[in-house]
């Protein structure tokens, strides 16, 4: 039997198999099936296959975060039918407004383990893979399907393999070195592969920190990414774990379809450029460029790490004038760790406004939409036109830390550069 990769043995674990290959068809169960504000999308598909009952209830993570609070009528009238169903369907876990970012507040309530197999209908949960659990994101009929049968087929995807090597230099993030890596491999780098972390670096970054990485790998095409679970792992599942789990890892000598490389240590800080997420620069090159909006939070860098760093730069100053600082807490927990931390009040004395835990504007939806012509710095994920909501506005993609010295600033700069 060949040795194999994680995403191989996941989807064995999965399948009930002893082993897989990269690009078998295997039929699979999931141990947390995951849906947001698409849920009422869902349900009408469900009910038109013929479904009547959910399967599994007890798999179910349903999250209300895309449109919270709802803006609009039509997005109220959605969440009332995902109430309605939740309590018709005997879902287990159910979170309502507030609560926070489907992919931050599944990791919270540990049911993203080690070794599991999570099916979300959001491009995201690859996010899943920091806690060393496969999540891919599936389609809306895909999940309804998923939903009546308790299971749905995937295709083993083959894997890449990135090692990084030495340490993030100071003022470095996980964010520049996802950038980075994207702007060096294309937005289709990672096209229906499983993308597998490993390497020194990660020793040194945090859990929190970790996130970034297998969320933005959503961005390069990947079908799920996958980070080794350590001790620091282990130890933020203590006390959080919803039932036993069983960490995998990958077999020495397992194939790759490609391996990467990394020195860490040469990473300096980057800024994906409008209108693609692999129009990559360093920051350097940017310096100057003038923005009228700053946006910190989303579930790639809206954790308690990333608005403390940026409040670090932030306190004592106010941003400048004709530019709007938001910021969004991934997830209620989150805001009330600021709130407890003194981080919120010092976020506020610089004139940010802060929202109620959840995706605001970075799907375009509400909470900071920009005007035409106007330009924004953003932590989110991604920077297609119009994805903020409004197409004729540049969106700039970066870490907490380089968004908070350009609300400062009222431009682009290095975050040193705003400092005594």
């Amino acid at each position: 039997m060949s040795a194999m990769t994680f995403a191989e043995k996941a989807l064995a674990k999965a399948s009930g198999r002893s082993h897989t290959n990269a690009g078998e068809i295997v039929t699979v169960q999931p141990d947390v099936v995951l849906s947001h504000d698409n849920s009422a999308a869902i349900i009408q598909l469900f009910h038109q296959m013929g479904g009547k009952r959910l399967l599994a209830p007890t798999r179910h993570f349903i999250v209300l975060d895309h449109a919270a609070p709802a803006p609009t009528t039509l997005h109220a009238e959605n969440h009332k039918l995902i109430r309605e169903f939740v309590i018709e369907q005997g879902v287990d876990h159910f979170y309502d407004i507030g609560r926070g970012i489907c992919h931050q507040v599944l990791v919270e309530e540990g049911l993203s383990l080690p070794g599991e197999l999570v099916l979300g209908a959001d491009s995201h949960t690859p996010h899943a893979g920091v806690m060393g659990a496969f999540g891919t994101g599936i389609g809306r009929s895909e999940m309804a399907s998923t939903w009546a049968l308790g299971e749905l087929w995937l295709r083993v995807p083959e894997s890449l393999r990135i090692n990084l090597h030495g340490s993030l230099q100071p003022g470095v993030t996980s964010k520049d070195l996802a950038l980075s890596i994207i702007g060096e491999l294309g937005a289709d780098g990672a096209l229906y592969q499983s993308v597998e972390w490993h390497g020194e670096t990660l020793r040194n970054i945090s859990v929190e920190q970790r996130a970034t990485l297998p969320n933005m790998m959503a961005e390069m095409g990947a079908k799920n990414s996958y980070l080794p679970p350590d001790e620091a792992v282990l130890e933020y599942l203590e006390g959080r774990a919803q039932r036993p789990f069983e960490p995998l890892h990958p077999d020495q000598g397992a194939r790759y379809a490609r391996s990467l490389d990394i020195d860490s240590e040469a990473i300096e800080p980057m800024i994906a450029c409008p209108h693609t997420v692999d129009n990559v620069k360093a920051l350097r090159e940017l310096q100057g460029t003038r923005i009228q909006q700053a946006f910190i939070g989303t579930c790639t860098n809206g954790r308690y790490e990333d608005l403390a760093a940026a409040a670090a730069i932030l306190r004592g100053r106010r941003i400048a004038p004709g530019v709007r600082l938001i910021v969004i807490p991934a997830s209620a927990e989150v805001y009330l760790r600021i709130a407890d931390e003194g981080i919120l009040q010092d976020l506020l004395k610089t004139g940010a406004v802060i929202e109620s835990p959840g995706c605001g504007p970075c799907m375009g939806n509400h909470m900071g939409i920009p005007a035409s012509g106007e330009v924004t710095i953003s932590t989110a994920n991604r920077n297609f036109r119009g994805r903020m909501g409004t197409k004729e506005s540049e969106i700039y993609l970066a870490s907490p830390e380089v968004v908070a010295a350009a609300a400062i600033a009222g431009e682009i700069c290095h975050p040193r550069d705003v400092l005594p």
